[in-house]
């Protein structure tokens, strides 16, 4: 066999090998022992064996025509030998069968179903909440059962930090929440395909400062958000004042430019006057040392005198110094206006992230969409027990002794394209002194009837209105609530009244 050709036959059957070992795996596997064996015929298997002939057989209890022996095609008539196993009892033939080792079964062809998107069921109630315009902060609030049958609810109201009510419609009362918060809250009993109109007017706190209010309405227990609305008043905007610039030259950077100009510009003028006076003084001392013979000439040359060595002039000290000064300060005078005015841009309010974080932290108080990488959260009200009531969880671990449980009805938004996934651990409670506490998983699950919510991925452009439940030492509560998407999300961070 040729060289050039050698080696490409041995690829081939390199190749072929290959191939052979791939196909192997998808081949179905067979016992070593059934392969070996032949398969024995309809009339010799244990079910179907014939009882001798000098025995009595005995009723079978289902008779069939599968009982009945077929002779051979071969020899007619002739009464073969059965081999050894068919004379077993069926029982030793079973039990053999049972023995033998199950091969394993091949992998699925079609790959397991994954979790799907979870979306929030349908709720009878919805709210909705609008601002109106007047002079001082007044809301409409709107709840309408879409059920098709009448629903018992409760409403509540959170009222902005420091404010009081002044007008309340509907028969609705005004609760200390706790704190500085205020709460308004009805009782209801709405119709089927019936909507239902609340109003509350609060005494202006702070003139033209923007209110929130969030109201939420509950089952008739006030434990279980049906669902939740947020508005926002603002005062009437007043004509803004007209903002005129300043002249040019009352800005600092002109008029420090236009110094330095002039400085330099004099210091040119005084050594250009001073180049040219000793110049003249020059030439009128050679005009005036030729003494009474030098005009006429001589038919001797003179001898050649020794000219004095010109000095070169050079701007004196006083000058150069006076504009280097003024030269560096405007250079540090201009420095130090851009650096404080890009300080004064700085928003100290802003929270910090780092680059490994996707997305920027946000901050808010209760009742403000806050939006971060692939969640918006709204937090609309938070409600701790009393000390000493946390009890024990469902999951069988123990309270603290003094722990109560806080419970935060929050809405989440998914505003991505795509279903995305969210972890109980990544949903914190700030406490004072930097302490925090993550979700209480089993008494959340407890407040979402059995539900974990936190199992699935929320469908993209859902939105839920859910229970969150924190567990505390019982001491203090919580200032502040962090909730985010994911692990490198920057999240957002609301403050709690």
């Amino acid at each position: 066999m040729p060289a050039s050709t050698r080696h490409h036959r041995a690829l081939a059957v390199f190749v072929h090998c290959l191939g052979i070992l791939a196909a192997v795996p998808a081949l179905p596997a067979v016992a070593p022992e059934a392969a070996a064996a032949p398969r024995p015929p309809a009339a010799a298997r244990p079910t179907a064996v014939p009882p001798p002939p000098d025995t009595t057989p005995a009723p079978a209890t289902t008779p069939g025509p599968a009982a009945t022996p077929r002779p051979s095609a071969t020899t007619p008539g002739v009464r073969t030998t059965a081999p050894a196993w068919a004379t077993q009892p069926p029982v030793a033939v079973v039990a053999r069968v049972a023995a033998e080792p199950t091969p394993p079964s091949a992998p699925p062809a079609v790959a397991p179903p994954s979790r799907g998107p979870a979306s929030a069921p349908p709720q009878p109630v919805t709210v909705a909440v609008a601002p109106e315009s007047s002079p001082a902060p007044r809301y409409r609030i709107q709840v309408r059962n879409v059920g098709n049958a009448p629903v018992d609810t409760t409403v509540r109201q959170e009222l902005p930090p420091g404010s009081s009510p002044t007008a309340i419609s509907g028969g609705g009362r005004s609760t200390r929440a706790g704190g500085s918060t205020t709460e308004v809250t009805w009782r209801l009993r709405l119709p089927a395909h019936s909507t239902t109109t609340l109003g509350t007017a609060l005494a202006a706190t702070a003139p033209g400062q923007p209110l929130t209010a969030p109201a939420c309405a509950f089952t008739s227990d006030g434990a279980r958000p049906y669902d939740c609305a947020t508005a926002t008043w603002k005062a009437a905007a007043a004509p803004a004042a007209e903002v005129t610039e300043a002249p040019p030259w009352r800005r600092y950077p002109v008029l420090l430019a236009g110094l330095a100009v002039l400085l330099l510009v004099s210091a040119a003028l005084v050594w250009v006057w001073r180049r040219r006076r000793g110049r003249r003084v020059t030439a009128a001392a050679l005009a005036t040392s030729g003494g009474p013979d030098a005009g006429r000439g001589t038919i001797y040359p003179r001898p050649a005198a020794p000219s004095p060595a010109r000095r070169r002039r050079t701007p004196p000290v006083w000058l150069v110094v006076g504009a280097a000064v003024v030269v560096l300060a405007a250079v540090v005078g201009t420095a130090g206006w851009t650096a404080t005015r890009q300080v004064s841009e700085i928003d100290t309010q802003k929270q910090p992230t780092s680059g490994a974080w996707m997305g920027t932290g946000v901050t808010g108080p209760v009742g403000v969409p806050l939006r971060e990488s692939a969640f918006e959260f709204t937090v609309y009200r938070m409600s701790c027990g009393a000390p000493g009531t946390a009890g024990k969880s469902a999951g069988g671990g123990a309270a603290p002794a003094n722990g109560r449980r806080c419970q935060a009805t929050v809405g989440v938004r998914n505003v991505t394209g795509d279903h995305q996934p969210w972890h109980s651990q990544l949903q914190r409670a700030y406490l004072p002194g930097g302490r925090w506490v993550s979700t209480d998983e089993s008494a959340t699950r407890a407040a979402n009837l059995g539900r974990d919510v936190f199992a699935d991925p929320m469908a993209a452009g859902t939105r839920m209105v859910l229970p969150l439940v924190f567990t505390t030492d019982g001491r203090d509560q919580p200032q502040q609530l962090e909730l985010r998407s994911g692990v490198f999300s920057a999240g957002v961070r609301v403050h709690m009244p």
